[in-house]
């Protein structure tokens, strides 16, 4: 993690109850602490530092961004990849899908709000890009 600074995700509970781990794999949220590195040989593995290309940031960090929906920062990698993954499968979601989605994480500063507005920005966001 230190080595390679890709210090995004973090172990908050060690049982993939809390989210902070979370990475996508094969573009599907996964709780980093449940899965082995064996088990990913050949799997495409993305933290939140792979998110961004070059010097942009993705429009679902921008909108985090842009919300506030951010505040001590130590859920957020997770909660922007827990949405991402609802967003790669799921480009119109409801209020209803993006919180069913981001309540298997845990943040402990923000409450919920300004997440939810963000996900339904970006959302809205990427369509209008299309």
């Amino acid at each position: 993690r230190e080595r390679l600074e890709l210090t995004g995700a973090k172990e908050g509970c060690g049982l993939g109850a809390c989210g902070s781990c979370t990475v996508l794999v094969d573009g599907v949220p996964t709780r980093s602490c449940l899965v082995l590195t064996a088990e990913l040989n050949g799997a495409e593995v993305t933290s939140i530092e792979g998110l961004s290309e070059e010097t942009a940031l993705d429009p679902l960090q921008k909108s985090f961004m842009e919300k506030g929906a951010v505040q001590c920062g130590f859920c957020t990698p997770g909660m922007i990849l827990t949405a991402k993954g609802l967003l790669n499968r799921n480009p119109q979601p409801t209020r209803d899908d993006v919180l069913r989605s981001i309540s298997s994480n845990v943040c402990r500063c923000t409450g919920y709000k300004k997440i939810v507005e963000a996900v339904e920005a970006a959302a809205s966001s990427e369509i209008r890009e299309r």
